[in-house]
């Protein structure tokens, strides 16, 4: 492998200290650790990326003005795209600590553990399902979708959830997250995977980005809030604190 770099916003470190940290390494696996995607290369030594809103890693794209760092391969290359440039990569030893200290993955935490999670919380449940430390890897499209499937309202009070409640939540979350996950994942804006397709999930969105439009249980207009300064979207009548 070899590497340059070309927009130091999105590097942790030294580009020059990067790009030859990277030079004949060979990668050993890729793996995702909630939002982050570590590249796994001998040495133990990691490649950590974080796409951030606009980011994208393609396989043997073409490079644009839009590309950031491009790594090459003995099979290719795989270039870092990010309009926005609020992602971030950085070369590291194994995960960085403060990724370790991160959630439990939401499709692998027991109901037990998630119900002893929840209680101890006082929060409101989207800023706490946004939350990285409390689950890792949801994100706003998908704690919108969770809690409505759940039936449960934004501002609802996590603490305060009981029983059948955090059962419905549960399931909504794991229920959510594979249907995206099988469906390539949502793209809104510009989202496409390494190959640069494009998700589907966003046909089956129930209220995310639906301000207005009839809820398709009640036929409630869907309403939208602010909640830890991430636009929420809900159902007033279906989704109860």
């Amino acid at each position: 492998m070899s590497a340059e770099f070309h927009g130091l916003r999105v590097l942790r470190g030294d580009p020059e200290a990067t790009a030859a940290g990277l030079a004949g390494r060979r990668v050993r696996g890729v793996r995702r650790h909630g939002k982050f995607i570590e590249i796994e290369l001998d040495g133990e030594r990691s490649f950590i990326v974080h796409l951030g809103m606009t980011g994208k890693l393609l396989l043997n794209g073409a490079p644009g003005k839009h590309t950031h760092a491009i790594l090459t391969l003995d099979r290719g290359t795989l270039l870092y795209d990010d309009s926005r440039q609020f992602g971030r990569l950085e070369l590291s030893s194994g995960l960085p600590a403060r990724v370790q200290a991160l959630g439990p993955e939401p499709l692998e935490v027991t109901l037990g553990e998630f119900a002893e999670r929840l209680h101890r919380r006082k929060t409101k449940m989207k800023a706490l399902l946004l939350n990285q430390k409390f689950l890792r890897g949801i994100g706003n499209i998908y704690a919108d979708e969770a809690l409505f499937r759940a039936g449960i309202h934004p501002l609802a009070t996590a603490a305060r959830l009981k029983g059948e409640r955090i059962r419905k939540l549960h399931a909504a979350i794991r229920e959510v997250l594979a249907e995206a996950i099988a469906a390539g994942g949502s793209s809104i804006s510009d989202y496409v995977d390494v190959d640069g397709r494009q998700g589907s999930f966003q046909v089956r969105h129930n209220v995310y980005q639906k301000t207005g439009e009839p809820c398709p249980r009640c036929g409630a207009p869907i309403r939208r809030i602010l909640v830890a300064q991430r636009g929420t979207h809900f159902c007033p009548k279906c989704q109860k604190k």
